[in-house]
């Protein structure tokens, strides 16, 4: 899953780096404020891009002493980053280039075919990379037996959700463009130029709002799925041995990784060593029922001498 967290962002660079050449030259040779926003658009999409590309790569790295539940709420970390480099880098410069636009004075524009060849071809490529982050997104819903909605907002792989949105707001951005250069050329006043900027810049900080709240709940510590959440009560209950219990705490930890801790009662009348017995066997098949459980943690009560036990997985 890693690898293919990697190939979509690398789709992703690929393409608005190319993107971000052709509109910075269309929008240098017509003067149209609208190109030169969505070419800052799209380099701002590459360097996010390239945060989450170590977003993947350093959240991925095993556990050691100094983070002994790993590293998988760093990705959490630069795709936060990654989000504020959309909101400024896109969508304040864009605004600022449209409000600039609107109170000039009105000036020569040209070169409107080349501007309407680069707005299609970007939109062929950013369609690219879009399919392949939807792609992913889909392939992930079907393995965790989500609606694609529900994916896309309860998934704890934030990476290819960034670059889900950046592609859908970039294809959103180069029809907006478009209808802006398209009336400036129809109407020859340029404040349809600007309006289009303004109006990809507050896009931009649209989507840029809303992948940092997700990044944010995730980062402090969101609860795993509810799903989850009610499978492990269900199991833990189904247990003769098992009175009552008490809670079920859980947090996601990572991309497909989730810490589970519960506090139970215990039949009054079992040994330690039965109690031990018991909690590992919990955590075993807990794990093998629900793989995303990478750590589990038991803390029992009983009244008949059975000390609290921990088990981690």
């Amino acid at each position: 899953m890693a690898d293919e967290s990697t190939g979509t962002v690398v789709v992703a660079i690929v393409a608005n780096l190319g993107i971000a050449v052709a509109k910075g030259v269309a929008g240098a040779l017509s003067g149209s404020a609208a190109m030169i926003s969505e070419s800052a658009h799209s380099l701002a999409d590459t360097t996010n891009e390239g945060l989450l590309l170590v977003a993947v790569k350093r959240s991925n790295r095993p556990a050691d002493e100094r983070h002994q539940f790993g590293y998988g709420r760093e990705r959490y970390f630069w795709t936060l980053l990654a989000a504020v480099g959309i909101f400024v880098g896109g969508g304040v410069f864009s605004v600022m280039q449209g409000v600039n636009e609107l109170r000039s004075p009105s000036h020569e524009s040209g070169h409107f075919r080349l501007t309407y060849i680069v707005l299609a071809v970007s939109f062929v490529l950013e369609a690219i990379s879009w399919l392949q982050a939807s792609r992913q997104l889909r392939s992930d819903a079907a393995e965790t037996d989500r609606g694609f909605h529900r994916q896309l907002w309860d998934t704890s792989d934030p990476a290819v959700t960034t670059v889900f949105f950046e592609d859908s707001a970039a294809l959103v951005g180069l029809l907006i463009a478009a209808s802006g250069v398209g009336l400036h050329e129809a109407t020859g006043n340029h404040v349809w130029d600007g309006l289009a900027s303004c109006a990809i810049g507050a896009l931009l900080m649209v989507v840029a709002f809303l992948l940092a709240k997700e990044n944010r709940s995730l980062l402090i510590g969101e609860a795993a799925d509810p799903r989850l959440q009610r499978a492990v009560l269900e199991l833990l209950t189904s247990y003769d041995e098992v009175d009552a219990v008490d809670e079920v705490l859980t947090t996601v930890i990572g991309r497909g990784e989730v810490l589970v801790a519960a506090r139970i009662d215990l039949d009054d009348e079992l040994t330690a060593g039965q109690v031990e017995a018991l909690a590992r066997r919990m955590e075993r098949e807990i794990q093998q029922a629900h793989p995303t459980v990478k750590h589990f943690f038991l803390d029992v009560t009983a009244d008949a001498g059975a000390a609290a036990t921990s088990s981690d997985g």
